[in-house]
């Protein structure tokens, strides 16, 4: 009798779990329940504090940290200088992965844009989510062309600028000022609800799209030491530009239609980047409500530097300074050991 109740004892054994592994079976259980979940689990080891996060696309919000509190009292934060893996915003207009050579703009490939549409009807689909009908291209572009030309009290003060001031410089300076032009657009002066009139941000819209390459080229001629050229409506958007820029003395100077249309596609191809450090200035200077001029000028001066729009010049000056085709081994050499920098590489978007 004895022995038989031993040996049932072992077989109960055998087939019964152990305390440790009935926890093991749960926590596998728990595990398998989990997987699925759209959230992340978080422990506090200091104060033992566990929470569930929801997860969105992949992100969870920082505000969500606030459900822990230190042993000091103080919530818990994130740090992360540069946004390095921050996301500030939703946004349909643009997605940008340049490991994978992948840009659309309101989910069209950037490829089929470039190919098939101009500018215009690029920076309409970028505006408002759909590319233009006829009618509403017509419309747009009309509006635009009659925005090209600058208060002659704007010339002047381009005109005032030294003779070899840096072209971004001017650019920056000049939007900027435009907004003592038009103070009905400015919160400071007609009212906090000047962002939410669609009259009125539709009216700056133009407005910007207009004066701005009649502002590029006039900075440019200063440069170069030549008379402004007043715009050309008879033309195209980036006709214009060229006509603006490059005209002479000629009655009938028309630009190389191959050379607008290569830049038209430059525009294309430049007109967005997802959220990149210009578009986060613009962002950040609008929420105070200043002015529109105001924000798309702290923008360009984010875009003028070299490690932004800034870096096609600086790779410039960066061929001229390496000279030659027997000078680059050295120069690669000083870049391995950190003694140069190799512009254009790298560039985060």
């Amino acid at each position: 009798m004895e022995r038989a109740t031993t040996r049932l004892s072992m077989i109960y054994r055998h087939f019964t779990p152990t305390f440790e592994e009935q926890e093991a079976q749960l926590q596998a259980a728990n595990t398998a329940a989990a997987v699925g979940k759209q959230t992340l689990t978080v422990t506090d080891n200091r104060t033992g504090k566990t929470a569930e996060i929801p997860i969105k696309d992949d992100t969870i919000a920082a505000k969500e940290l606030e459900k822990f509190v230190g042993p000091s009292g103080e919530v818990l934060r994130s740090y992360d200088p540069g946004y390095m893996n921050t996301a500030s915003c939703v946004s349909r207009i643009s997605f940008i992965d340049g490991d994978k050579g992948i840009l659309r703009y309101r989910g069209y490939p950037i490829e089929e844009l470039a190919e098939k549409s101009t500018f215009l009807e690029v920076a309409f689909l970028l505006m408002y989510g759909e590319l233009p009908t006829a009618a509403q291209l017509n419309d747009w572009t009309t509006r635009i062309a009659q925005h090209t030309f600058l208060h002659s009290n704007v010339i002047e003060m381009m005109k005032s600028f030294r003779y070899d001031a840096h072209p971004m410089g001017m650019l920056v300076s000049t939007v900027a000022g435009l907004s003592t032009f038009h103070p009905e657009a400015n919160p400071a002066l007609a009212g906090s609800n000047v962002y939410d009139n669609k009259v009125h941000r539709n009216k700056q819209i133009h407005r910007i799209l207009g004066t701005v390459p009649t502002i590029a080229a006039c900075a440019y001629r200063h440069r170069i030491g030549r008379p402004f050229n007043d715009p050309s409506n008879r033309l195209g958007y980036c006709e214009n530009f060229l006509y603006m820029m490059d005209r002479l003395s000629e009655t009938n100077y028309k630009p190389h239609p191959g050379l607008a249309r290569a830049l038209d596609i430059l525009f294309i191809l430049h007109a967005d980047h997802e959220l990149n450090c210009s578009t986060a200035a613009v962002r950040h200077l609008a929420s105070s409500e200043v002015d529109v001029y105001t924000s798309i000028a702290g923008a360009a001066a984010a875009l003028y530097g070299p490690r932004h729009g800034g870096a096609n010049e600086a790779v410039l000056r960066m061929l001229e300074s390496i000279g030659s085709v027997e000078n680059i081994p050295a120069f690669i050499e000083d870049v391995k050991q950190k003694k140069k920098k190799l512009m254009g590489f790298g560039h985060r978007v």
